[in-house]
């Protein structure tokens, strides 16, 4: 059963996310696996189908600074795309790696996230999955997924690298995948996020960052191509 690839190239959030959604409602049709990349317009953010965004964001300053936010069909915190790489994988219940356990679902995805970052870091990393979650620092930090933790999340030197969301129906699952770059700047999180929590301070202590702090858009850019073309090699070989 070989994969599609769909790459949507780059889009607005709300756009991305609705593609996933129709993706994943063609399942039934399309018979096969998919492999979905997209990019955004601008800095964007993505939040979990039941969270509210502005129970943890500034209002004010994500308009002030045009953050194009979007709910995800999948669940899960939210997520700044603003330095890491996205992407989505949609297995038919006919792929043998389907499973009604989520946990399984999260593992075979994360197995290829996990070859695929061995690869981009010159086969020295040893990314290991999350076997239990941590506390989150505040009742803020758990709505966020850079910064907590969550079961079968892709660490790294005991920090998260890899984390993702999923929404199964009886047609296959959607796992929404984000895979952390950098830190987004500081100055960007002290106006988005809400004063007087402990999001960033989390997003610090529990993230692995692929780039350094002074990282280039050019490098950002690279790293993406770069880390997508595995992942792509890499569920290509699940068969």
């Amino acid at each position: 059963m070989t994969w599609k690839i769909v790459q949507s190239g780059c889009c607005s959030a709300s756009s991305n996310m609705h593609r996933d959604y129709e993706l994943l409602s063609q399942l039934e049709s399309i018979k096969q696996p998919i492999f979905h990349s997209y990019e955004w317009i601008g800095d964007c953010a993505t939040f979990g189908h039941f969270i509210q965004p502005f129970d943890f964001l500034n209002e004010q300053a994500v308009n002030r600074l045009n953050l194009n936010l979007a709910k995800r069909p999948t669940g899960g915190g939210i997520v700044f795309h603003v330095s890491d790489l996205a992407f989505s994988a949609l297995i038919p219940a006919s792929h043998s790696a389907y499973s009604v356990n989520t946990l399984e679902n999260y593992a075979f995805v994360n197995q290829v996230v996990m070859q695929a970052l061995r690869a981009f870091m010159g086969n020295q990393a040893l990314p290991q999955l999350l076997p239990e979650e941590p506390l989150p620092l505040d009742a803020s930090s758990k709505n966020f997924c850079m910064a907590k933790p969550t079961k079968y999340d892709v660490m790294l030197e005991g920090r998260k690298v890899g984390g993702g969301a999923q929404r199964r129906t009886k047609h296959g699952f959607l796992h929404q995948g984000t895979i952390a770059l950098a830190m987004p700047k500081e100055d960007f999180l002290q106006e988005i996020l809400l004063p007087g929590t402990c999001v960033m301070t989390a997003m610090k202590q529990h993230s692995y960052l692929l780039l350094g702090a002074n990282y280039t858009h050019k490098q950002l850019d690279e790293a993406r191509q770069e880390l997508k073309r595995l992942l792509i090699d890499g569920f290509s070989e699940q068969l």
